[in-house]
Order: C-alpha cells, then sequence, then structure tokens
C-alpha cells in the first residue's frame, strides 16, 4: 500500500484543537487521516516544531524548507513524492490518491410530494 508523510508546520498540535482557536482545515484533515488509517492506509506525520530533525533528514522536506521556507509546509509527500504543499487535501483528493471510494452520503429528499404521502 502507498505511505502518505506529512509535513506540518510548527504548531502545539496536529489536531488543530489547540488553544482558543480551533482551526477547522485542521480537525477535518485530522478526522481523513484517521479516516485513511482505518482503510489500513500508513502515514507518518511530523512537525516542525516537535520533530525538526524529521525535515533535515528528509532530503525533500529539507529541499522544500530552503526554498519555501515554513510559511510553504505543510508538505505532503506520497510514496516520497510531493504530491502537495502549502494546504491540507480534502477527503477527496485523498481517495483518489489512494483508490479508495468515497462513501455515498444519504441525503434527504428536497421534495415532500410522492410517494406514500402527500403534502403537496
Amino acid at each position: 500500500m502507498k505511505m502518505l508523510t506529512v509535513f506540518d508546520p510548527a504548531m502545539c498540535c496536529s489536531t488543530g484543537v489547540c488553544g482558543s482557536d480551533v482551526d477547522q482545515v485542521l480537525v477535518n484533515f485530522s478526522a481523513d487521516v484517521q479516516w485513511l488509517k482505518g482503510r489500513g492506509v500508513q502515514i507518518e506525520r511530523y512537525n516542525l516544531a516537535h520533530e525538526p530533525m524529521s525535515f533535515v533528514e528528509n532530503e525533500k522536506a529539507k529541499a522544500f524548507l530552503e526554498a519555501s521556507g515554513a510559511e510553504g509546509l505543510p508538505l505532503l509527500l506520497l510514496d516520497g513524492e510531493t504530491v502537495m504543499a502549502g494546504r491540507y487535501p480534502k477527503r477527496a483528493e485523498l481517495a483518489r490518491w489512494f483508490g479508495i471510494p468515497l462513501e455515498k452520503v444519504g441525503l434527504a429528499s428536497t421534495s415532500c410530494c410522492g410517494g406514500k404521502t402527500s403534502c403537496c
């Protein structure tokens, strides 16, 4: 199976629920990471504030930081190759990268007419 490596900017935690400011993008991405892990995907995440040596030891991350600086993070590598930088992917993008079908979410009918009841 493919491997996703995420190099996060310096932050207190990877969930986005740190302090009084909640970063919804990070909350969503953290949920998506758990969704992927639940499907057997291998994921490694490195936080610049807590694991700076991981950035130095990885040639792609090191070169990225030298070229773009920490403000260019996050950096996402799929099997060692850059697939995204500067933002976190949406679940649909992650699903496409790993060939995972997205579950269809049931939507409520927009009309109450028809069927066994009629409200029209």
